[in-house]
């Protein structure tokens, strides 16, 4: 399988399997799972919004099923990005991560890790807040951890609410109802990692009350 162009947009050719074919396949699926947990979408919302199956979606993220130009048009469409951004993979002998900066929800969000495996590193600014409606909580799999850089976090976890300075930590299971803003007026900084079911951080904090 090699990229080819098509009307200016990049479509695989089948050539046979060769060596290379394995890690292309992994990077676009790498892709394809990093941009949908950074929109906090599941598989099930996505086939909804793309009309891929659930299945299709899964092989793609995978590596298991080669993408065809129908279906990265209807990805790239469905992530709001390029086809070339779909396929674009950074130079393993380049240590420098790409950095750039996409919104989801009015909250700027700086990638801060590679992969798409494992556990996921951003820096999030998130706007201040200029009323006090109650926070939308909702649920997904995985673990969130966040370190406040600065200003202050509201934080609702079920029934509780709290809020973090500067320097505060806290760790959760994202099955919980939860979902945070900034405290004031003020523009909030924060670290978030964020790992799929069983990847949790290592360190380890105190309560925050």
């Amino acid at each position: 399988m090699r990229a080819g162009e098509q009307d200016g947009l990049p479509v695989w050719h089948d050539e046979g399997m060769t060596s290379d074919t394995p890690s292309v396949l992994q990077t676009v699926g790498a892709r394809l799972r990093e941009l949908r947990l950074q929109s906090g979408r599941t598989q099930a919302q996505l086939s909804t919004a793309t009309g891929i199956s659930e299945s299709t979606l899964s092989r793609l993220e995978s590596g298991q099923r080669k993408p065809t130009l129908e279906l990265l048009l209807a990805l790239s469409a469905a992530h709001d990005v390029t086809i070339d951004d779909l396929v674009r993979s950074p130079a393993d002998d380049d240590p420098r991560l790409d950095q750039r900066p996409f919104t989801r929800h009015g909250r700027t969000f700086v990638p801060l890790s590679r992969t798409a495996g494992g556990l996921q590193a951003f820096k999030v600014i998130i706007p201040g807040r200029t009323s006090d409606e109650p926070l939308e909580q909702r649920t997904h799999e995985g673990f969130d951890w966040f370190y406040v850089l600065s200003g202050r976090l509201r934080l609702a976890l079920g029934e509780h609410v709290m809020i973090l300075g500067v320097g505060e930590v806290a760790e959760f299971d994202t099955r919980v109802p939860h979902a945070f803003d900034s405290a004031g007026t003020e523009p909030t900084e924060i670290l978030s990692l964020f790992g799929q079911t069983g990847e949790r951080i290592h360190v380890r904090a105190s309560t925050v009350r």
